[in-house]
Formats: C-alpha cells, structure tokens, sequence
C-alpha cells in the first residue's frame, strides 16, 4: 500500500489555499528572555508544495536575532469573516541567495524595501512546517448564528466545522 505525501492530500491543498487567500499571518518567535514575540507578517503567496512558507524581511530585523537563537517558530492565520483559521509550527532560517529573492520578488515589497533587491540587508525568512492544523467553520453571520442557536436550543455542542491536523 502506498501513501499520499502530505502535499498531495487534499487536506494539505485546502491547507495551501487558506495560506494564500489569508496572506497575514502573525509569526511567533522566542525573544532572548525565552518569552513569545509576535508580529504581522505578509507570505505574499508564497506557500510551496512542500511545506515551505517564505517571507521577505530585513537581515537587521529584531526576529533574525530571535531565529538564530532559537528556530522553532509559530505562524497563525485568521479569517474570522470566513471564520478560517490556521496554525503553522517548524523552524526558520534566513536565506539570501539572489535567486530566491528575484524568483519570489513582488511589486508592492517595493513599500518596505524602497531599494527593492539592491536593498543590502534584505533577505528571505524561509519557514519549513512541521506541524500544521487548520479550522474551516460556517461562515457567514446567518450561518454562524444558527449554529450557535441550534447548540442552545438542543444542548449540543456547536458545530466548530472542519478542524485537520498534518505532520508534514
């Protein structure tokens, strides 16, 4: 019997596309006093098949400091609209190879990196999951209310919709 790698499911597919349709993510690393530092980020698209997430940042960045002490980060997605929902753990590494930064490079970096890829201290923040789980509930203010209503009217549980976990 042979067994789907994780990106090939349609779990992962599902997982992928939340990713990307989301886009911000909030990225946890652990500070130098071993406490949890968050902070919004933009993938920009840019979720591969093989479980990599990349993110443009500054090679001066507070969070370099962070991951070459300790690699192990968190990256969580929310839609609370779509009422979607993602974690993501693994490690984190900086990447400054030129090539990787033309092939995934976008427009709209511009904002943030003025000297676009000439930019001395920019760099890629490659992210390699572990670990992934994602939560796809009823959305929709009508929806999400019937469901909240039927769990009180039948005392139930509502229904938290679609909840997966992935080792990848």
């Amino acid at each position: 019997m042979t067994t789907q790698a994780p990106q090939q499911t349609e779990s992962f597919q599902k997982l992928q596309a939340m990713v990307k349709r989301i886009d911000i993510a909030m990225l946890t690393t652990i500070d130098k006093s071993g406490n949890l530092h968050s902070r919004p980020m933009s993938c920009n698209g840019e979720f591969d098949d093989d479980g990599t997430l990349w993110f443009f940042t500054s090679s001066q960045s507070p969070k370099v400091d962070e991951i070459d002490r300790q690699q192990q980060v968190n990256v969580s997605f929310a839609d609370p609209n779509k009422q979607e929902y993602v974690s993501l753990s693994g490690t984190a590494q900086i990447v400054q190879d030129q090539q990787q930064l033309q092939r995934r490079w976008r427009p709209t970096l511009q904002a943030w990196f003025p000297k676009g890829l000439e930019d001395p201290t920019i760099a890629l923040l490659k992210v390699t999951i572990a670990k992934a789980e994602y939560w796809d509930a009823p959305s929709g203010f009508v929806a999400h209310t019937l469901g909240l209503l039927k769990a009180v009217a039948t005392g139930e549980p509502a229904n938290g919709g679609e909840n997966k976990k992935m080792t990848l």
